[in-house]
C-alpha cells in the first residue's frame, strides 16, 4: 500500500487521462464532469495566484506582468490578466494555433477569480503568514492543473503560445518556456510590477507541484477506475 501510495506520488512527465477527460480538445459539448473539472481548476488556480499577490512576496512572471499593466493602466490585477490573455491569443494566430473551449474559459475565469479572491485573501498576518500564503499557493496552483489540464480541452493562452512557438522554430521546448518566462518577467518588471522572493518561489516549485498533482490525478484514469 506504500509503495503504491509512493508511486502515485513521483512527479508525472505528461497529463494523463482520467475519467471525466475530453476525447477531443476542440470539443465545444463537453461531458458534464469535463466541464465541472475545467472550471474548478480554473477558478483554484485564480485563487493560487490571489494568494501569491495577498502574501506580497513576488509573484509568477505572468502575474508581474498584469501587475505592470495594472499600475500603469489602473485597471485590476484581474482585468490586466485578461488583457495579457487576449494579447497572447493574437499571437496564436500566425503560429496557426486552434483554441479550445478551455482556452476561452482559461481567459475569463482566472481573470475573475484572481479578482474576487484577492481582497478575501488579503488580510493582516505575520511574516510567518505570508510565507504560508505563499506555499499554499504553490499547493493549490498544482492541484488546479492537475484539475482543469486533465479536462483536455485546449490549452491555456500561455500554453499555447509556448507549443506554437516549438513547432514553427523547432526550440527546445524547455528553452522557449523559459525565454517566454524570462521576456514576460523583465517586462513586467520594467512596468512596475512586484518581483521578490515568491517569484522564484513560484519559479522553482510549481512545476514540482504540477507534476506531482498529475501524477495523483491517475488515480482517477479509466484503468484504475475499472
Amino acid at each position: 500500500m506504500f509503495r503504491e501510495f509512493a508511486q502515485l506520488l513521483r512527479p508525472a512527465r505528461s497529463v494523463p487521462t482520467t475519467i471525466w477527460s475530453a476525447d477531443s480538445p476542440t470539443t465545444f459539448k463537453p461531458r458534464p464532469a469535463t466541464f465541472l473539472s475545467l472550471v474548478i481548476g480554473l477558478w483554484l488556480f485564480g485563487t493560487g495566484e490571489a494568494m501569491f499577490i495577498a502574501a506580497g512576496l513576488g509573484v509568477s512572471p505572468w502575474t508581474v506582468l498584469a501587475q505592470g499593466l495594472s499600475l500603469q493602466t489602473g485597471w485590476s490585477v484581474g482585468v490586466s490578466t485578461f488583457a495579457v490573455s487576449v494579447a497572447v491569443l493574437s499571437l496564436w494566430i500566425p503560429l496557426k494555433e486552434r483554441p479550445g473551449l478551455g482556452t476561452l474559459m482559461n481567459a475569463v475565469i482566472v481573470s475573475i477569480s484572481i479578482d474576487v479572491m484577492t481582497p478575501l485573501l488579503t488580510v493582516s498576518g505575520g511574516e510567518a503568514f505570508r510565507y504560508f500564503q505563499m506555499i499554499g499557493g504553490v499547493i493549490l496552483i498544482g492541484a488546479a492543473s492537475g484539475f482543469y489540464l486533465t479536462a483536455n480541452l485546449g490549452p491555456g493562452p500561455r500554453d499555447g503560445l509556448m507549443t506554437g512557438l516549438q513547432r514553427v522554430f523547432g526550440w527546445p521546448i524547455g528553452w522557449v518556456r523559459a525565454g517566454i518566462e524570462i521576456v514576460v518577467l523583465i517586462a513586467g518588471w520594467l512596468l512596475g510590477g512586484v518581483v521578490g522572493i515568491g517569484t522564484v518561489v513560484f519559479a522553482l516549485g510549481v512545476g514540482y507541484s504540477v507534476a506531482v498533482f498529475m501524477s495523483l490525478m491517475k488515480f482517477f484514469s479509466p484503468k484504475a477506475d475499472a
